[in-house]
């Protein structure tokens, strides 16, 4: 793993904007890894680029990563022009990783335990495409391969056998499964209220369930509008709550107001005489739903104290998985270790075939050409045959004992 090496600009030591001079429009970067690749004389590469991290992955023989090369290494980036004043902030503070320390990186990135959100699945997503794109692009070669071929098995080893991603921590994913626990119908009158970014994203989820019966409400109309359009509902400014008489099943409110926007007067007069219980999910702070409306009225409450709670319990349950997740990247570590002898050694054995086959023309047509000519038809049959055995036995024994040897000294 000596040539394994990753340079990395994250969000956690580098503002966002300087890290916005590294990313890579998918047209530029054919121009900028080919540059890379032959400025730095770097056999294998890939790129990997999210919201809050820039990171290159790469193979070099040089015995170590210094600053001088990262600077150079920025600065080539001639179809992307990196301010001369942003240079060495992300010099300083960028992370260099070299062989078990990279895969070891590359590990924890690929499983989510550096990122932002702990257990967030989409990051190994994120580099299987990067390493992919590259791959079609011919960046990478049988090396970056096998490390990837590890790297996913050990993400998706510690999805699977840990906690990690098991529950959700967003306050909106866990609004959604509360209401559906209420067995909520698909044809139930939806009543949204305001059109800011939480319940654009509550949105989604219950779009994404085939909810189709929507009102939405909020006090700039084109944003109830492009919400309302979005789902296929009807939009109102916020003030026609107060007239509304068709009814509704589900209340879900997030508005910036700093006191309840729904006292008791207008919930009854939303109610229009309906007894039925209804669902509340109330995301605003503080509540849009009064007290006085939720000790009065049958409704189910859900509201974002309950919800805040339960987000900080999972995250809390998330931190704590993370030492099951690093045993599992120490296991797979230890175990690669062997991998890459062994693959070391299929990939030197390569030529044996051909230098046998050579070796076997020579003594055929030339050493032992005269003596061969003499042979009956019968005797350079079973000479083939024997040529042939030991042909196959001699490429086949010295590949099957080096991974014997190997695995013994594991």
């Amino acid at each position: 793993m000596k040539t394994l090496k990753v340079i990395a600009f994250t969000h956690k030591h580098i503002e966002l904007d300087k890290l916005g001079c590294l990313v890579l429009c998918n047209e530029a970067i054919d121009g900028v890894l080919t540059f890379i690749k032959n400025k730095f004389d770097i056999p294998e590469i890939f790129y990997l680029s999210t919201c809050n991290r820039v990171e290159f992955v790469f193979t070099s023989e040089k015995d170590s990563i210094t600053k001088e090369f990262v600077s150079d290494f920025i600065q080539s980036f001639h179809t992307h022009k990196v301010p001369p004043q942003h240079v060495h902030s992300m010099v300083e503070h960028c992370n260099i990783y070299e062989e078990e320390d990279a895969l070891n990186h590359l590990m924890r990135v690929s499983s989510s335990l550096e990122s932002l959100v702990v257990g967030e699945k989409e990051i190994l997503a994120q580099v299987r495409k990067a390493y992919e794109d590259s791959k079609k692009r011919g960046y990478t070669g049988d090396f970056l391969r096998v490390i990837m071929d590890r790297v996913v098995k050990t993400a998706k080893e510690i999805y699977t056998y840990t906690n990690i991603s098991r529950n959700p921590i967003s306050v909106v994913s866990i609004a959604y499964r509360k209401l559906k626990s209420c067995k909520i119908n698909p044809n139930s009158r939806i009543l949204i209220i305001g059109a800011g970014e939480t319940n654009q994203n509550f949105a989604k989820y219950l779009k994404k369930h085939k909810y189709h019966n929507f009102s939405v409400f909020n006090r700039t109309l084109s944003k109830a509008e492009s919400l309302a359009k979005d789902l296929g509902g009807k939009a109102y400014k916020l003030e026609e709550l107060a007239n509304y008489k068709e009814g509704f099943d589900v209340i879900i409110t997030c508005t910036g107001a700093n006191t309840s926007i729904v006292e008791r007067e207008l919930y009854e007069s939303l109610l229009n005489g309906d007894t039925d219980k209804k669902v509340i999910v109330d995301l605003a702070i503080p509540n849009d739903i009064s007290e006085e409306v939720v000790r009065t009225f049958n409704v189910e409450y859900i509201d974002v104290k309950t919800l805040q709670d339960i987000a900080d319990q999972n995250m809390k349950e998330r931190y704590q998985e993370l030492i099951n997740g690093e045993a599992i990247i120490e296991q797979n570590i230890r175990e690669f270790r062997s991998v890459l002898k062994q693959r070391r050694v299929e990939i030197a054995m390569r030529e044996v075939p051909e230098k046998i086959k050579e070796i076997r023309e020579r003594a055929l047509n030339q050493v032992f050409a005269e003596e061969i000519s003499s042979l009956d038809p019968n005797s350079r049959d079973l000479l083939e045959k024997v040529m042939t055995y030991m042909e196959k036995k001699y490429i086949s024994v010295p590949m099957v004992m080096a991974k014997d040897i190997l695995v013994q000294n594991s």
